[in-house]
């Protein structure tokens, strides 16, 4: 009896305690107004969550065919540039992770933290494609370079320019 009893005592202490941390991990509310606010991007067990903030089209070479639409998240500061996609344990072929710098220069990518292979699609300030690492190493600390002057970045899953016809000269459309 003495044990049956002890069974049920830790049994809902550790329900109350799964759910008191679920409430508290789920959103936050803003102080005197009862507003829920979520968070903006959360860490899950797959990493960083992905958080959609534009389309991006590419284009054939000729500009008269669209060759894939995908959701991406942009990198637009040091830091978010500096993050891109470590850590994070998968991505689906209708996401991306799109790199912006201010100017045009050679660019040079690693995967060190990052968990899943990826295409590298460097392209330039008139949104051409001008260079492809494709199928990079996760971990690896090798330096990808772009052997071209470039001002975006474009990360996609391993594979995804060969399955989905993108090459060189095609270009992109984001907004």
């Amino acid at each position: 009896m003495q044990l049956h009893f002890k069974c049920i005592l830790v049994a809902s202490l550790y329900v109350s305690g799964c759910h008191h941390n679920a409430d508290n991990n789920s959103s936050n509310t803003a102080p005197d107004t009862g507003t829920v606010v979520s968070n903006v991007q959360t860490a899950t067990a797959n990493g960083t969550a992905f958080k959609k903030e534009a389309t991006l089209a590419f284009l054939s070479k000729s500009g008269a065919d669209t060759l894939r639409k995908i959701d991406i998240q942009l990198a637009q500061t040091d830091q978010q540039r500096e993050d891109g996609l470590m850590y994070r344990k998968s991505m689906t072929d209708e996401q991306g992770m799109l790199f912006i710098f201010n100017d045009m220069e050679e660019r040079s990518f690693w995967m060190k933290n990052t968990y899943i292979s990826l295409d590298i699609i460097y392209i330039a300030d008139n949104m051409e494609i001008v260079s492809i690492q494709k199928y990079a190493t996760p971990l690896s600390e090798q330096s990808l370079p772009s052997f071209k002057k470039a001002k975006y970045v474009l990360e996609v899953n391993g594979g995804f320019c060969d399955k989905y016809h993108i090459g060189y000269g095609d270009k992109i459309a984001y907004k």
